[in-house]
């Protein structure tokens, strides 16, 4: 056993504690706690702890709200209040951005909060164990059954609360649109009897066959007051609140004008081109899946959006584009854009990037990466995409750094 004094929060969600010169990483405590564990790996320079007792709380610690909360790994921060861990997800940015992004004091907003820190998920995957959806344990390859799931959005409730046995069921995944109330479950495995009984249209995935078993499947969302089709098993962001923050703060950071052409890079299937872009003179995007593509195209259209919209690798086929881009948004996968990410989006010049990314590693990496393309980090917000967890959704603007030929001369 070990008495630790946590003093910080690390990217990853684990407290930090520093005992005999060696970092102890401790999932369950918050910084200014004595709490006691049991080291469960050691690692040399750095050991993880398994928290046994919290001796002194610290404030803004709370019983969780979920019954599974100690044992699932859905979530990992239930055990604090939301306004502590919207805190801890700012400080984390700041410290990724002066560490691996090379920036000194980072202007970095403090987090939205997007007015619902439970029900908040319009998707959710399950495996299924003992004919009960389950999510994995915490840093942990066993599965943990479910009763209730308190991230699931009011209409995925409803169908969680109809499931009977799910035995021969493999995987489950469940989707609405909070705000047009569509919603549909998809299964792998067998199809279970009483799947009528669930009252949504059910779609079962073979591959990447899917089959209508029940219903006529639709899938819908509205953002920034366009209606978005969504392919079934595709993606979208899995918080309807926080996309519609997100679209706000990208167009407030691209100002774009009638006359400029936005791109759209791993656009999707258009949630910024549908809505910032209908501010631009034009649109391009480029996404690698083209059922994205495909999708993107229809959601352009409705939005009443002049389009171009290609399947494309960002880092590979951006030259395709035979026009250049004024401004430009990017939402890159976890693994941020990289460098050949970086030259693709720069390649034209943009004055302005909108740069949304889900991991402050990654995004501070690319932001020195910019800063290398002549691109200075200006400001980030943080947005509360996935509260009583880690995760942290990231809006940042980068401007083109002013060339020597072009300052101080009206010649």
């Amino acid at each position: 056993m070990i008495e630790l004094h946590p003093h910080d929060m690390a990217h990853g969600g684990e407290a930090v504690a520093r005992s005999d010169g060696k970092a102890h990483f401790v999932a369950g405590a918050m910084p200014g706690e004595v709490v006691v564990g049991t080291v469960i790996e050691d690692k040399g320079s750095w050991a993880r702890v398994a928290l046994v007792e919290v001796r002194e709380p610290a404030e803004g610690r709370r019983d969780a709200p979920c019954p599974h909360a100690d044992l699932c790994g859905g979530c990992q921060w239930q055990f604090a209040d939301e306004s502590i861990q919207r805190d801890w997800k700012r400080t984390t940015i700041i410290g990724q951005l002066e560490h691996l992004g090379r920036v000194a004091s980072p202007l970095v907003h403090p987090t939205i909060d997007t007015g619902h820190q439970l029900a908040y998920r319009n998707r959710m995957d399950f495996h299924i164990v003992d004919g009960k959806p389950a999510l994995y344990r915490a840093r942990s390859n066993d599965l943990v059954p479910l009763s209730t799931c308190l991230l699931l959005a009011p209409p995925l409730q409803e169908v969680f609360d109809r499931l009977g046995d799910l035995g021969g069921v493999s995987r489950l995944t469940l989707r609405c649109g909070i705000r047009t109330n569509d919603t549909v479950a998809l299964i792998e495995g067998e199809t279970p009897d009483d799947v009528e009984s669930w009252g949504v249209p059910v779609i079962h995935v073979d591959g990447t066959s899917l089959r209508t078993v029940i219903g006529d499947p639709v899938l819908s969302e509205i953002v920034d007051d366009v209606r978005f089709e969504i392919p079934p098993e595709g993606f979208f962001q899995n918080n309807t609140y926080g996309a519609e923050t997100l679209v706000s703060l990208v167009r407030d950071i691209l100002e774009v004008t009638e006359e400029e052409t936005l791109l759209d890079g791993y656009c999707g299937i258009g949630l910024f081109g549908a809505t910032v872009g209908r501010d631009a003179h034009r649109v391009i995007g480029m996404d690698s899946s083209p059922r994205a593509i495909k999708y993107a195209r229809r959601n352009m259209a409705a939005a009443g959006v002049d389009a171009h919209m290609r399947t494309g690798s960002m880092t590979r086929d951006i030259e395709s584009f035979d026009e250049y881009w004024d401004v430009a948004v990017v939402d890159p996968p976890r693994k941020g854009l990289g460098e050949r990410g970086v030259a693709a989006v720069t390649s034209a010049m943009p004055r302005t990037i909108a740069y949304v990314s889900c991991d402050p590693a990654s995004f501070a990496r690319d932001t020195r990466l910019l800063a290398e393309s002549g691109y200075s980090f200006i400001e980030a917000t943080p947005v509360d995409m996935f509260p009583q967890t880690f995760h942290v959704e990231i809006v940042g603007r980068f401007d083109r750094a002013l060339l020597g030929d072009d300052e101080g001369s009206d010649e």
